[in-house]
């Protein structure tokens, strides 16, 4: 594999600037993004056509919005950032600048590996500042959102725990857990891709909703099976569930602690990352 970091620790950046381009899940706009090297800490995003600074991203930025991360940035909203934020965090890098042409994040397969090999593409080099303190969890924290619930235990290490529950048979109740490394999110995590179902196609689209999803993009399943296989993991939908939980954290900085999520939503992810802001602010 290209260099990766080892850990989550030091301060990395990229080594040259790199370009991707693709069509969004919701808009189905044709959109691009190009991944630069910084020196300033955190991921910082600006407009192609515009002469604004750029903004640092943070979890107070969430927005309300529907299956996805949407960040509002001043007078602009960014859509869908889950993915590309993952893979920036889970591969190590802490000083990201995000160029971006439109109000999403294009979707390229479904998952993260395509922004992975993106950053692979343009390597990884330490940054010459440090990276942004992570959050402190000094005891346990629990948060909930009706019947799906999420929780983070001081640990020595970042664990995460994945629990899914959906009444359809290809997917079922699935659990997955990972001590979250650069290596362990490239090879258990980046490649698991977004998910839906048949019987609600119709629906999301007439509340104009994945104007962009094909399945080359999503994997679709109906009650009985599913209709784009082969899956690249048995348990792929765990894995994406934890995937979008990994993007999300970005948004706060991985804590050290065991975080525990059952029937996990971006609102729910969002929500414990925003604490462990205002808790990490707390103890500074």
């Amino acid at each position: 594999m290209t260099f990766l970091p080892d850990d989550y620790e030091e301060a990395w950046t990229l080594a040259s600037s790199v370009t991707r381009r693709g069509v969004c899940l919701h808009s189905g706009d044709d959109a691009q993004v190009k991944l630069l090297p910084t020196e300033r800490a955190g991921f910082h995003v600006s407009w192609t056509e515009s002469r604004d600074k750029p903004v640092t991203l943070n979890a107070y930025q969430v927005c309300k919005s529907e299956l996805c991360t949407t960040l509002e940035l001043g007078n602009r909203r960014l859509s869908t950032v889950e993915h590309l934020l993952a893979a920036l965090a889970g591969c190590g890098l802490s000083h990201v600048h995000l160029e971006v042409s439109g109000e999403e994040i294009p979707l390229l397969d479904g998952s993260a590996i395509g922004w992975v090999e993106a950053i692979l593409e343009a390597g990884v080099v330490p940054a010459l500042t440090s990276r942004l303190e992570p959050p402190i969890v000094e005891k346990p924290l629990i948060l909930n959102r009706s019947h799906s619930v999420i929780t983070a235990t001081p640990c020595s290490r970042t664990i995460l725990v994945g629990i899914i529950d959906f009444p359809y048979a290809p997917i079922g109740r699935q659990m997955f857990s990972i001590e979250l490394t650069p290596a362990s999110f490239v090879k258990e995590i980046a490649p698991a891709r977004t998910f839906g179902f048949l019987d609600q196609l119709e629906k999301l689209k007439a509340s104009g909703l994945i104007k962009g999803g094909t399945l080359e993009s999503a994997l679709v399943c109906d009650s009985d099976t599913w209709v784009n296989p082969p899956l690249r993991f048995k348990d792929e939908p765990v894995r994406h569930k934890l995937l979008d939980l990994i993007g999300d954290l970005a948004l706060a900085g991985f804590p050290k602690a065991q975080v525990l999520v059952y029937r996990g939503s971006h609102g729910l992810h969002t929500d414990l990352a925003a604490s462990l802001l205002k808790n990490n602010c707390l103890h500074r």
